[in-house]
């Protein structure tokens, strides 16, 4: 059982967080600090943002299979 099923808040606003992304990834697309490792939970708004600002870069991962 993960942090977010168990009530986790989102980094950002407070609402309650729907997924989970690295530290490291994040730090790519909104402002924070990198830190080596950790992860930083996201609500349904944040988790939407950082799916469009993302986007090409997972297409052209998938590519890579």
């Amino acid at each position: 059982m993960g942090k977010v099923s168990k009530g986790e808040k989102c980094t950002f606003c407070n609402e309650p967080a729907v997924k989970s992304i690295s530290v490291a990834e994040a730090s790519k697309y909104f402002k924070i600090q990198a830190e080596p490792r950790g992860r930083i939970y996201l609500c349904k708004k944040h988790y939407k943002e950082y799916k469009k600002m993302s986007k090409e870069e997972r297409e052209l991962e998938r590519l890579r299979w």
